[in-house]
């Protein structure tokens, strides 16, 4: 049985998650924590529930995913798990940080790639790799078909999808990555994106204007 835990952190309001199994093995996915009391939270959290945090999930780099990634690798000293092809979007945020008008440090800490098809395990629990290009060129989602849900970062939102005017975003493999990885889930599968509420593929499929 997986918990899922939501953090909205940071000026862009992105959903950190923190999910653990019943033997309170987790995982840190998308740590967007920016400040030294969102850090906290998180450290705090998994603290008292006494989680053992195995590895550092990224469905891709963008920067406001990324921001606490370093101070959380820092606290768990696990492995950071990415497409390889979101590498160099990882690498750009320095770039990027400076256009938002702060400093930012490049990651220094251990990288291991996701491919697709790939499941990764959870203790028992298994997560199966959903390359979803389009917002981000290596973007993925983690799929957990037994309790029905999907953690899909800037992919799908409630009634909305993820913006293709970044780099290397592109909104025909968008479309094309939610048609054909996340609409083939069940309806009942439940969305955690990457800001805003979680939403259902069924609801999507019916109301989501992007695909009427």
């Amino acid at each position: 049985m997986i918990t899922v835990k939501s953090f909205v952190f940071n000026p862009f309001s992105e959903n950190t998650y923190v999910i653990f199994n019943e033997k309170n093995d987790a995982f840190v996915i998308d740590p967007g924590n920016f400040s030294e009391q969102e850090t906290e939270t998180v450290r705090k959290f998994v603290s008292e529930n006494n989680l053992k945090v195995k590895n550092i999930l990224l469905t891709h780099a963008h920067i406001d995913h990324v921001l606490g990634l370093q101070e959380i690798y820092n606290q768990f000293k696990v492995p950071v798990l990415l497409h390889e092809i979101e590498k160099e979007i990882l690498d750009r945020n320095p770039m990027d940080a400076n256009r938002f008008g702060f400093f930012f440090k490049p990651f220094e800490g251990e990288i291991h790639y996701l491919k697709e098809g790939e499941t990764i395990h959870l203790g028992e629990e298994k997560f199966k790799i959903l390359h979803v290009p389009g917002h981000s060129p290596g973007h993925v989602a983690f799929h957990h078909e037994p309790q029905k849900f999907v953690i899909s970062g800037d992919v799908l939102f409630e009634g909305s999808i993820g913006r293709t005017d970044l780099y290397k975003g592109n909104y025909e493999q968008l479309i094309n990555s939610i048609k054909t990885k996340l609409f083939v889930l069940e309806d009942e599968t439940k969305v955690y994106n990457g800001h805003g509420n979680p939403t259902t593929i069924g609801f999507e499929k019916m109301y989501n204007p992007f695909f009427r």
